[in-house]
């Protein structure tokens, strides 16, 4: 008798975690938790530059963004982080009205040194202002073109290895040169990274919820083909596009058996989204999970002030008053909560960040990268590649090959 079969079948939580025990030996992420940041701190310390000016795009600039407006708020940096990453020419003279040119320090990041976006932002900076040794550093596989380029005119390199893909790359020097630069305190972003794959990986067992969250999204993947993050606070904005990036470019594959997933990842933000988003959660199709995200802390105590009598007596929600604006903002994601759960047929589960720095914000980041390691091991398929955007990159070199 003969056998043959189309279908794969779910692997086993303890052989999803002996498969990402092995990934470490060859993808380079899981690793940067433990480096040594004695060379990025010493060459930090030397940029007296006021404006630090990041060209990068995807994986070269949306962790290190999600960190730094994660951060600013409640950090008084010396420094300012600006992102050119679009080359949407409004965007950019709109952006660099906000710098000075010539007390700026330019860095240069593109893991393969040809993003056709970064290039030509760069040649565009340096027919306004000369970049050089001086102002600038590269951040590359070290046998890119750009490094090359770099080496060529004396330019500071920091060597971004093959195996670190851009959106798995935001604990590498891709986002810890930029975020030292202006003061992050980035041994306390790889403390908290640490702290989670030291529990991942512990040798009495692997981190339960992560590996159990993985397995309930992939089990139920045809259900619920949509992921939601709903984020509330607007320190977490960019976190929710690095995730979506993330999420998206790691899990929208072809798996070993030809069949295409539908893990479709969407960020949202509290409570402004309340006002819309959440109509399509509460009453529309049932094809969601959703994850919650709140803050205890938010290091800001403004307080909605009791009014002077006859003021406002003919306004809404005089029981509000005393309430800190951090009370109310937990309180609204705790009523939209208790809505979501009260459906019954809605998976959501619930993270609380303790406080604002950088310990909170690399454990939440590199339990995400986890999890969609898990995700990708669960679906099998290479959760690493993304042969779908090389397409979009051939068919724009070929438009210019055409151009006369």
């Amino acid at each position: 008798m003969k056998y043959t079969k189309n279908f794969y079948q779910i692997k086993s939580n303890t052989e999803i975690f002996e498969r990402l025990q092995v990934e470490r030996k060859t993808i380079g992420y899981y690793d940067l938790p433990y480096q040594d940041t004695t060379d990025i701190k010493e060459y930090a310390a030397t940029i007296t530059k006021k404006h630090i000016v990041v060209l990068g795009v995807g994986g070269s600039s949306l962790g290190a963004r999600a960190i730094y407006e994660f951060l600013l708020p409640s950090n008084n940096y010396h420094k300012d982080l600006l992102f050119l990453e679009t080359v949407d020419p409004l965007k950019i003279n709109h952006c660099l009205k906000k710098v000075d040119l010539n007390d700026a320090q330019f860095v240069i990041i593109s893991k393969s040194g040809g993003t056709i976006e970064t290039i030509s932002i760069f040649k565009y900076l340096n027919a306004l202002v000369e970049i050089n040794a001086s102002n600038c550093t590269i951040i590359s596989e070290a046998k890119s073109t750009l490094t090359k380029f770099a080496n060529d005119n004396n330019i500071k390199t920091f060597d971004l290895a093959e195996n670190i893909g851009g959106r798995f790359s935001v604990f590498s020097a891709v986002g810890l040169v930029p975020l030292a630069m202006v003061g992050v305190d980035i041994d306390n972003l790889l403390n908290g990274c640490r702290r989670v794959a030291d529990s991942f990986f512990a040798k009495e067992g692997y981190y339960k919820p992560i590996i159990r969250k993985a397995r309930f999204l992939v089990e139920n993947k045809n259900k619920f083909n949509i992921n939601i993050i709903f984020s509330y606070s607007s320190l977490l904005e960019s976190f929710n596009k690095w995730y979506v990036q993330l999420w998206a470019e790691s899990l929208g594959k072809i798996n070993i058996n030809g069949t295409r997933q539908a893990l479709t990842p969407i960020g949202l933000v509290g409570p402004v989204d309340q006002h819309s988003f959440l109509q399509m959660i509460m009453d529309g199709v049932r094809d969601k999970t959703v994850t919650f995200i709140k803050i205890d802390d938010l290091k800001d105590g403004s307080i909605i002030p009791k009014t002077p009598a006859n003021k406002f007596d003919d306004l809404a929600w005089e029981c509000a008053e005393g309430f800190s604006f951090n009370e109310l903002l937990n309180m609204q994601a705790d009523a939209t909560i208790q809505s979501i759960q009260e459906q019954d047929d809605i998976p959501c589960d619930v993270i609380s960040i303790r406080t604002v720095d950088e310990y909170n914000i690399a454990k939440i980041m590199f339990s995400y990268q986890l999890l969609v390691s898990c995700i990708g091991a669960f679906l099998q398929i290479n959760t690493y590649n993304q042969p779908g955007v090389e397409y979009g990159k051939i068919n724009l070199a070929e438009k210019f090959t055409q151009t006369p």
